[in-house]
């Protein structure tokens, strides 16, 4: 097996987070908890390893959520990359650093990749049909444009991808596309980019799949289909007209960014070079290198396909060995949702569960998406904590712990071990790290809480706290085997408990860092008469009412994202009769909406800045549901200017925007129908 050769060095990647959001448990069962795990059981084996990650900070999805929050995406990355990494830090990721794709360091590396696989022709140029939003006058991102899915029918597709039936799509394909910048049709415009010909460098990429069948059945059958199925690849632009992100380093693509698939995967480099700037070609050239790539089932493709054949391109790089893709994870029954806040989120995990990293880690791990989406529920993992975690591991540690300090003043006692325990720990090991190096996690963990229950069988079969009365000795000797099936644990949950092997050691007053992975079966870890610290609890029972807590927060969320029912609409009715003198009190005029903002907490409403030719007028109008600030500067549309003013939160209001109100809820201007000066009376 190629996990069996013996790699000079490891360079391990966990996929770099959209800083547009806080981590969730989705995202840790994907690729952080198996990449850490994977990692701290290299560096037990003392092997030489460079774990990298960062904040993913270009991409549509940071600009979406920007202009949803009213503030620049520097903002929003700056925000969530701190969020991000400090929970990581909390929950015992340890990475060997986590940076960011805005650092000066990545800009620089991206750019030079980019321009050396350009100036050596590598990319095709082409001119392209993209779709383009004439009222906000830009063209429009995949994730700019939103329609019905030919495949599902779903109305809100986005133009790369339907999020409800996973069909990978292009924005030509969805029907009655729109634009969410204005809402407005989009059409079609020439535009010029630099595409990956992805179509003539399949044989290598077929090659390189073929030297990898061992990989799990899931992300090979994948990759498989990319290059089966229809056509096969196709060349895929590699640059975007956007204007946030990494400018494309060539004359000619002045308005133009690195897509964000290009640039961010250099970011594994990027961020080594920030850390090891004189020693990290070796992690990234080296052949006796191997490269692992953590990542979930979405991210495929990119890391299989799409970065090996930039790696490749580019000609200076290894490639990766194994690329471990978990499949996904689901919350109590529905999918884990960013937008519906249909999540467990780290840092709120952190906060209301005090110290119980390990709880977390342990519960993720056993049911972790491996082959298969599996589902995350509270009930279980109170079930899987209390049953397992406590009752086994902790039960046997405090049990032992307790007993020896009772019958031995908290001394190991003099004598020596089991044989038989010594074969059985080493057999454990062996099935542990045949298990992580298959990157089955949930299968290793299952045979280290295998060896504590063995621990608990024997005090069971023993009973020393009866034997005490007759056979001190033989009393002693089983609390010995005990105390080193503790010890052995230390070192072998590591990987997956790093906060409870902690403690145990603490408890046994040892130290953790003088034992490595192959000491794992010594039978003399823990010295006869060593002085043993106080026993300590590992972990407490997860009572009902914590959570039911948890669970209640869920259901609020259910109906707080739960749509709105549609109001059964009326038919207009025709209002009183005025006549022409009332008519006649209306002052109607032109005017030009010259500058728009949301006003703060108040989701309807926006604050209006009109021209009306000879003075500027402040309008509060509630039209936030229906349109981007941004996206209706410039409108000229017709103002009641003769209206009482009058407070809205309080913001003075002098005038009022007349709107039509259309048959499927939508609001539109009532607007001159050619363009008129500011101020002009309409009659």
């Amino acid at each position: 097996m190629p996990y069996m050769k013996n790699w000079k060095r490891y360079t391990v990647t966990a996929a770099l987070p959209y800083a547009n959001g806080p981590v969730h448990i989705g995202h840790l069962a994907g690729c952080y908890l198996p990449s850490d795990i994977y990692v701290r059981y290299l560096r037990a084996n003392k092997r030489d390893v460079l774990f990298v990650c960062g904040s993913d900070e270009h991409g549509v999805p940071i600009t979406i959520k920007a202009r949803k929050e009213g503030v620049s995406p520097q903002q929003i990355v700056d925000k969530y990359h701190e969020i991000m990494k400090q929970s990581f830090v909390d929950f015992g990721i340890s990475f060997s650093i986590y940076s960011r794709t805005s650092s000066k360091t990545h800009h620089e590396t991206a750019s030079a990749f980019f321009k050396k696989m350009y100036d050596e022709g590598k990319f095709i140029e082409q001119e392209t049909d993209q779709y383009y939003d004439e009222e906000v006058n830009q063209f429009l991102a995949d994730r700019y444009i939103v329609g019905t899915c030919p495949k599902c029918g779903n109305e809100n597709a986005y133009g790369d991808q339907c999020e409800k039936c996973g069909t990978s799509l292009s924005p030509t394909d969805l029907i009655n596309p729109h634009s969410t910048l204005s809402g407005a049709k989009p059409v079609l415009r020439k535009t010029k980019n630099w595409f990956l010909p992805l179509d003539k460098l399949q044989p290598h990429i077929k090659a390189y799949l073929d030297e990898h069948k061992d990989w799990k059945v899931n992300v090979y059958g994948q990759c498989k289909s990319w290059l089966e199925t229809g056509d096969g690849l196709q060349p895929r632009s590699m640059t975007r007209d956007l204007d946030w992100g990494i400018p494309v380093p060539v004359a000619g693509a002045e308005g133009k960014v690195l897509y964000v698939w290009f640039d961010a995967p250099i970011g594994y480099i990027s961020n080594s070079i920030e850390l090891l700037p004189n020693d990290w070609e070796k992690y990234w050239k080296d052949k006796d290198t191997r490269l692992i790539h953590f990542i979930g089932k979405d991210n495929i493709v990119f890391h299989c396909i799409i970065f090996p054949a930039m790696l490749m391109e580019h000609g200076e790089f290894i490639v990766a060995d194994n690329v471990p893709a978990n499949e996904f994870l689901n919350l109590e029954g529905d999918k884990i949702s960013t937008s519906r806040n249909w999540a467990v989120w780290l840092h709120e995990y952190l906060e209301a569960f005090k110290d119980k990293q390990d709880e977390l880690r342990y519960v993720l791990t056993s049911i972790a998406p491996e082959t298969k989406d599996s589902e995350f529920t509270w009930k279980d993992y109170q079930a899987r904590v209390n049953n397992e975690l406590v009752a086994i591991l902790g039960n046997l540690v405090n049990r032992v712990m307790v007993l020896t300090d009772k019958y031995f003043e908290g001394n190991v006692p003099d004598t020596k071990g089991c044989d038989d325990l010594q074969k059985f720990i080493t057999e454990q090991r062996e099935k542990v790290t045949q298990s992580i190096e298959e990157f089955r996690f949930r299968e290793a963990l299952s045979e280290v809480i295998n060896v504590a229950r063995h621990g608990n069988q024997l005090l069971s079969e023993k009973e020393p706290w009866k034997l005490i009365k007759t056979d001190k000795e033989q009393t002693g000797v089983i609390l010995y085997d005990c105390l080193q099936i503790i010890a052995n644990l230390g070192i072998l949950c590591e990987p997956f408990l790093p906060f409870t092997s902690k403690k145990i050691f603490d408890m046994l007053q040892l130290d953790a860092t003088a034992f490595s992975w192959k000491d794992i079966g010594r039978q003399d870890l823990v010295p006869a008469g060593h002085q043993l610290g106080k026993a300590a609890l590992l972990y407490q029972k997860v009572e009902d009412e914590i959570i039911d807590a948890q669970i209640a927060k869920l259901q609020q969320t259910k109906a707080m994202s739960a749509p709105t029912p549609e109001p059964v609409k009326a038919e207009p009715t025709a209002k009183a009769e005025i006549t022409y003198d009332d008519f006649a009190k209306l002052d109607l005029r032109a005017g030009t909406i010259i500058a728009a903002e949301k006003v703060e907490k108040a989701d309807k409403l926006l604050k209006l800045t009109v021209d009306l030719g000879s003075e500027t007028r402040t309008i509060v109008s509630g039209i936030a549901a229906h349109f981007a600030p941004e996206a209706i500067v410039g409108f000229q549309v017709c103002v009641v200017a003769n209206l009482a003013s009058r407070k809205l939160r309080g913001i003075e209001s002098k005038g009022m925007i007349l709107m039509a109100d259309t048959a499927d809820g939508k609001l539109e201007f009532v607007s001159p129908k050619n363009l008129t000066a500011n101020g002009s009376m309409i009659s």
